[in-house]
């Protein structure tokens, strides 16, 4: 990108310029070269363009919709404009999807207009749109991604889908598989359990997460398999299920395979009972828990915030769209907005036409160096490998008495928090 140079009037003195050091970085009219990542130039007609990658259609678009939703809401409250200039999201359809993300990730990077990325919604899609992203320098924050190998194991190791520029809001999911297995072993008396994942990266991740913790605190995990995620008839998988008799059935898969394996649970003795069956954030949404066969279910996710801020903010988003929120992750995708918001507050250079310089590496700074950030979800802060969520997973139970997600949502059983 062609660097832009305004050039400070002769005129000013050594008091001005000693002025001009001590202010805010946007307020400065100095000379401007981009960094190694490149700039972003927003000239005076043009708009702030933040994308977004969601998914928005299929089986699994409630997720995305409701994060989509956020993110215009949180548009809302700062006036659709920064700097003076319109804020424009555009929004990609991942599908949540690896294909999905690789396209939506490819024609995000194509614009040089695009500041940066709030999304994915899911993993699976993050990891070739995270990729591509990182190539460009675009700094991406996702409101769901929970896959330890996007950032790390939270021990200091670094995971294998890592990328700079990379940030979440949402928790990690080595410590959702701390919540779940410790509810199951506490709570539930589970000592046996079977995981089932369907090769995503998050359903495997959280699946391995749930297995490594249960068999720390002393469960025994009879069957760790998989499903294909495609596939209608899980009879097969269900009979080598039942077979080992387990206490409880952790599978944090997505719709529709999901529906597949709650309804012909039912034709097996041993998996009837629908207590002894749990899944976890990515179903936890207004189309799965409508499912008669999942009365009684139990759910791992993030803790549905509390306090005037967030009521404000659900107020909003009823009065936008209808409805309460449809998901679970609504929240930390407004947080994510606000983070890529106050970073580019920081570091864009204003030029005396109106000229908006954002640049990239300073950006991408000013993320990592996220700390006490007061969002809907808690108080935020990024370490070196891209989480910034202050985690805390609730256990719910869908029940006869619950009606909505919003219901399911507020019928907490156990409460995680690191």
């Amino acid at each position: 990108m062609k660097p832009r140079v305004t050039l400070i009037p002769a005129l000013i003195g050594a008091l001005a310029l000693a002025a001009s050091a001590c202010a805010p970085a946007e307020e400065q009219a100095a000379e401007f070269t981009p960094g190694p990542l490149g700039a972003v130039t927003v000239r005076p007609d043009q708009p702030i363009k933040v994308g977004a990658i969601q998914v928005i259609s299929g089986a699994d678009a409630s997720l995305g919709e409701d994060q989509q939703r956020a993110l215009r809401v949180a548009m809302d409250d700062k006036g659709g404009k920064l700097f003076g200039h319109d804020l424009e999201l555009e929004v990609e359809d991942a599908q949540c999807l690896a294909e999905g993300g690789t396209t939506a990730a490819q024609k995000l990077a194509a614009d040089p207009q695009i500041v940066g990325v709030v999304g994915t919604s899911c993993s699976g899609a993050a990891v070739p749109a995270m990729g591509i992203l990182a190539d460009k320098g675009i700094s991406m924050i996702s409101g769901s991604n929970t896959s330890p190998s996007l950032t790390s194991n939270l021990r200091g190791k670094k995971g294998a889908d890592n990328h700079k520029g990379y940030f979440r809001t949402a928790h990690n999911d080595v410590i959702q598989g701390q919540a779940a297995a410790t509810f199951a072993l506490e709570r539930l008396k589970a000592k046996r359990a079977v995981t089932i994942h369907d090769g995503d990266p998050y359903t495997e991740g959280l699946a391995n997460a749930f297995g490594a913790a249960f068999k720390e605190q002393g469960g025994k995990v009879a069957l760790a398999t998989a499903v294909d995620k495609s596939a209608t008839d899980m009879r097969p998988i269900l009979t080598e299920v039942a077979a080992k008799k387990p206490d409880l059935v952790f599978f944090p898969i997505f719709q529709p395979a999901a529906d597949f394996i709650v309804r012909q649970a039912k034709e097996f003795p041993e998996l009837r009972n629908a207590e002894k069956l749990m899944g976890a954030d990515g179903l936890l949404s207004d189309t799965f828990v409508v499912i008669k066969a999942t009365e009684g279910m139990y759910f791992s996710g993030p803790a549905t915030p509390t306090g005037s801020p967030y009521q404000e903010f659900v107020g909003k988003y009823e009065e936008k769209f209808g409805e309460k929120p449809i998901q679970s992750f609504h929240a930390h995708a407004y947080d994510a907005f606000n983070m890529l918001h106050a970073a580019i507050r920081k570091t864009a250079v204003r030029e005396d036409d109106g000229t908006i310089q954002i640049d990239r590496k300073k950006l991408m700074d000013a993320l990592y160096a996220t700390k006490n950030f007061e969002g809907l979800t808690g108080s935020l802060r990024c370490d070196k490998f891209g989480d910034c969520a202050d985690a805390k997973i609730d256990i719910v139970q869908n029940t006869q008495e619950q009606e909505k997600i919003s219901d399911v949502r507020g019928n907490v059983k156990f409460t995680h928090e690191p």
